[in-house]
Parts: structure tokens; C-alpha cells; sequence
């Protein structure tokens, strides 16, 4: 009897979840991760993307790579855009090849704010919340550089960046991918905003934790002008300390449950958390296990991410803590990490020489349990 009880707690992560108004095959989340594969003159996801996507569509859900909405929004070089016809016809090659595999796929929309160079922007300072820099090495046409200073926003500028947000949830959807997600995580413009560090505002965007929050929901208010909610997500990164210039502070735990706790009012397809990048044990100012602490804030779906495996994964769906797992890595090396899993069979190591690095090798030549069988 324990050995049956055993096998049906393991068997958790296969099962069906019902996102909103979409059916997921299973619990397992491909997390977005940067590729940096279009490496052409209008930043275009190509056939090579659809490829790459396609071969993952076992995933319960897909969410890209982050796409940039405009072009004050780069941050990186070869990375997709979603601003431009032409984009979204590229990235209509995607959303193809998952929904002919039975998938389902996200679009992951992305500003970087701070976190960019001048030499991605025609010689320009990247616009930010404040003039504060994270003191990054960049990834630019000529490699690696420092970040520099970047040029505080206007609230014309954004007002515009909240536009550009909106613009990009409908250009996604006019891609055919079945939602978004919101990037406000590892350290990019949205956090930016809410942590004290990199916001040194001191008007309604600036200054208290309602205003630190506050593009965030005129983001989602505007959005909800235009899309389903239901197929809107947002990914945070609570604990996020000494990385991409982002510290913890004596108000971070009061501004995430702030935001958490407001998110209530907007019937979101789900709420995507990290679990600590570092250490912060010993942080009292830190979130110590992220899923447990916003699971009895948060009505609606929790996708939870940060070096899960089968068991673990497992085990927090089985404890309630989250009711999604998305996996990165695990994913770029294993395109039928579902199989894998449900096999117990042998995971692919991954290439992280080729991570970021143009062409096939490392992004759709690795092998699947039926080519390594043959």
C-alpha cells in the first residue's frame, strides 16, 4: 500500500491542470529563458525558434524566452522582439509549430530598463526608473560591457512604456500565443521599480510601496482594456539580493505582499515565483521560501521556479505550496523532459558553452530518449 500511495504522490506533476480557460496536459512549465538565437537585422524568431519551441511542446506550458516591446526595451543583443510586424509574423512560426504538437505557449514580455548599454540604443542611455547603475556586464554586438548610467523616465516616457506593454500583449496574441506573462522579475525594469535601491523617484512612482507598485497595475489596467487576464501571468522575484543591482530592504517583504496581495482583484492566469537565487538565511529582511509565504496570500495559480527536480517538483504540488513547476535548464537540454521524466530515464547534460551563442548546436540538437534509442 505505501508503495502505491508513493507512485501516486510522484505521479502528480503529470497530471491535467486547467489554466484558466485553457486545458494543460500536465503541471511541468517550460520557464523563459534567453536564447539569443535571432541574430538577424529585425531581431525575428525564425524557423530555427519554431524548431526549438516545437521539439519542448510535452511542456504543460510553454513561456518564451522574455521579447522586448520596443526598441528603448533592449538589453541584449539577438534577442526576439514583439514590436514589429515583421516580428510578429516570425513568431507566428512558433506558436505554429507548438499548437500542430499539441502545446500550449506564452509569450514572455520584457524590458530591461537599467540593465542595457548605449551602444544598444544609437548611442542613447537606456531610460530607467532613476539614474542609478546596476553596474552589469552587458551582452552587445562588440561582447561584453559595462552597464552605464541610465536616463530616469519621464512619466511621459512611462506612460509610454505602459503603452508599449499593451501594444505587445496585442501583437502576441495576434501571433497566436495562447497568453503573456508579465517579466517583473531578476532584476528588469519592472523590478526596478519596486525595489528602493534602483527607484529614487519622488513622484507617484516613487517613494512608498503603493507607488513602487504602482506601473505594474496601470499595466494591468490597460491591459484588461485589450486581452483576457485569464491569459495574462506575471512572474516575481521576491528574494532576489545583490544581483542585476537589486538589494532586499527593510520594506521588501511589505511591497511583495502588497503586490501579491492585490493581484486578488485581477483574475490572472497565474503567478509565477522564484524561489532565492542566493542564500539569504541569514537576511531576517529576506523571504525565506517564497511558494510557502505568498501560497496563503494568493487565491489563484502559483507556478513556482528555481532548481526543481522530479521529486521536489513533487513534493511542493503535493504540500499545496504551488500548483505548477517550471523547470529552465532541464528543459533547454531535455526537449521531451516530460518522457524523461515519466521514464525515470537519464537526464542530457547541458552545453553551457552554447547557451547564448548563434545556431543550432546546444539549442535543437539535443537528442530525445527515442534518438538516443535508435
Amino acid at each position: 500500500m505505501k508503495i502505491e500511495m508513493d507512485n501516486l504522490l510522484n505521479t502528480k506533476i503529470f497530471e491535467p491542470y486547467p489554466l484558466g480557460t485553457l486545458k494543460l496536459g500536465n503541471r511541468m512549465v517550460m520557464a523563459p529563458m534567453t536564447r539569443s538565437r535571432s541574430n538577424n537585422p529585425g531581431n525575428l524568431a525564425t524557423e530555427l525558434t519554431a524548431q526549438y519551441y516545437g521539439q519542448r511542446a510535452s511542456a504543460g506550458l510553454i513561456i518564451t524566452e522574455g521579447t522586448f516591446i520596443s526598441p528603448q526595451a533592449v538589453g541584449v543583443v539577438n534577442v526576439p522582439g514583439i514590436y514589429s510586424k515583421d516580428q510578429v509574423e516570425g513568431w507566428k512560426l512558433t506558436t505554429s509549430a507548438v499548437h500542430t504538437h499539441g502545446g500550449k505557449i506564452f509569450a514572455q514580455l520584457w524590458h530591461t530598463g537599467a540593465y542595457s548599454h548605449p551602444d544598444l540604443h544609437g548611442g542613447k542611455k537606456p531610460l530607467a526608473p532613476s539614474a542609478v547603475n546596476p553596474n552589469q556586464q552587458v551582452f552587445t554586438a562588440e561582447g561584453f560591457k559595462m552597464s552605464e548610467e541610465p536616463q530616469a523616465m519621464t512619466v511621459l516616457e512611462i506612460k509610454k512604456t505602459i503603452a508599449d506593454f499593451k501594444q505587445g500583449a496585442i501583437n502576441a496574441f495576434e501571433a497566436g500565443f495562447d497568453g503573456i506573462e508579465l517579466h517583473g522579475a531578476n532584476g528588469y525594469l519592472l523590478q526596478q521599480f519596486f525595489s528602493q535601491n534602483s527607484n529614487k523617484r519622488e513622484d507617484e512612482y516613487g517613494g512608498s510601496v503603493e507607488n513602487r507598485a504602482r506601473i505594474l497595475f496601470e499595466i494591468l489596467d490597460e491591459l484588461k482594456e485589450v486581452v483576457d487576464l485569464k491569459r495574462v501571468g506575471l512572474r516575481l522575484n521576491p528574494s532576489l539580493h545583490g544581483i542585476m543591482g537589486i538589494l532586499i530592504d527593510k520594506e521588501t517583504i511589505e511591497l511583495y505582499n502588497h503586490i501579491v496581495t492585490k493581484l486578488n482583484d485581477y483574475d490572472l492566469a497565474y503567478l509565477h515565483l522564484i524561489e532565492p537565487f542566493t542564500d539569504v538565511s541569514n537576511n531576517p529582511e529576506a523571504i525565506q521560501e517564497v511558494a510557502k509565504h505568498f501560497r496563503p496570500l494568493y487565491k489563484g495559480t502559483i507556478i513556482i521556479n528555481r532548481a526543481f527536480n522530479k521529486e521536489t517538483a513533487n513534493k511542493v504540488i503535493n504540500d499545496g505550496d504551488a500548483d505548477l513547476v517550471s523547470f529552465g535548464v532541464p528543459f533547454l537540454a531535455n526537449p521531451d523532459l516530460v518522457e524523461r521524466f515519466w521514464a525515470n530515464a537519464p537526464l542530457n547534460t547541458p552545453d553551457q558553452a552554447t547557451f547564448y551563442t548563434p545556431g543550432e548546436k546546444g539549442y535543437t540538437d539535443y537528442p530525445t530518449l527515442t534518438d538516443q534509442q535508435n
